[in-house]
């Protein structure tokens, strides 16, 4: 089979992922008219490339300086983990009065619970859905970071908003990521979304990443922090402890709930 012919079957599989999300290996083969192992070795080859990620017979894609998933698909996508990590990240707030609190869907999880915490918070958020679910809670005050707001994840980024952070200084950060890597740290596939969060890295006092394992090992396109800039790294129990262990030893605690 020509380079061509595996080139164009790997592309429309990559397309594919962007367009629904998570995808069955054995539904792409149907489509494609070749065997699963043809769309295994693919997917294997895309992996390495860092297009898209494969789970139990089945491949997503991955955020990168072309494509970045959709607030809708990361509401469907391993809800049960994000709702126990948003658990654990409120339980470890301590006694921040001040926090910023990201955009996507598991900090969109972590405000819906903070907004039933019995003391007042001041919370400072790009995201529409989070000050949103916060904007209701008795006695919280929520400030929402102005600019341009982003379609795949209702949310600001840009001058403006950074222009807003650079006077602030907060107790707690709780941040998410489209990848985190041992060796490239935190990063994204926006440059100015990672301007952002490279600002509020440097105007907290104590940092919290919360996202899933399928987050880690990930490499997107602008980077934003180290890992150890991070106190806390707050994942689900699909990080392997060997690997929840290295990553510990770059400084943060590393919480698998």
């Amino acid at each position: 089979m020509s380079r061509t012919v595996n080139a164009e079957r790997r592309r429309g599989i990559v397309l594919a992922t962007r367009a629904e999300g998570r995808i069955e290996v054995a539904d792409l083969a149907d489509r494609l008219g070749v065997a699963q192992e043809t769309i295994r070795r693919d997917l294997t080859v895309l992996e390495a490339q860092g297009l898209v990620r494969r789970s139990h017979g089945a491949a997503y894609p991955l955020d990168g300086a072309g494509f970045e998933t959709t607030l809708a698909f990361r509401s469907t996508h391993l809800v049960g983990e994000k709702q126990r990590i948003a658990e654990a990240a409120v339980d470890r707030i301590g006694v921040a009065q001040s926090l910023f609190l990201d955009d996507g869907f598991t900090p969109l999880l972590v405000a819906q619970r903070l907004a039933r915490v019995d003391r007042p918070l001041t919370v400072i958020t790009p995201s529409i859905s989070v000050a949103g679910a916060l904007a209701q809670a008795a006695g919280h005050t929520v400030i929402v970071l102005g600019g341009g707001v982003r379609a795949q994840t209702l949310s600001t980024a840009g001058p403006w908003a950074n222009a807003m952070l650079d006077d602030l200084v907060l107790d707690l950060a709780v941040l998410g990521t489209n990848g985190i890597s041992l060796d490239r740290g935190l990063t994204t596939p926006d440059p100015a979304v990672s301007a952002l969060k490279a600002r509020v890295i440097a105007r907290t006092r104590r940092r919290m990443f919360v996202g899933v394992h399928t987050k880690f090992g990930i490499d997107s396109f602008a980077r934003f922090a180290d890992v150890g800039d991070f106190q806390v790294l707050v994942t689900d129990r699909g990080l392997r402890s060997v690997d929840a262990a290295r990553y510990s030893a770059l400084g943060p605690d590393v919480i698998r709930a």
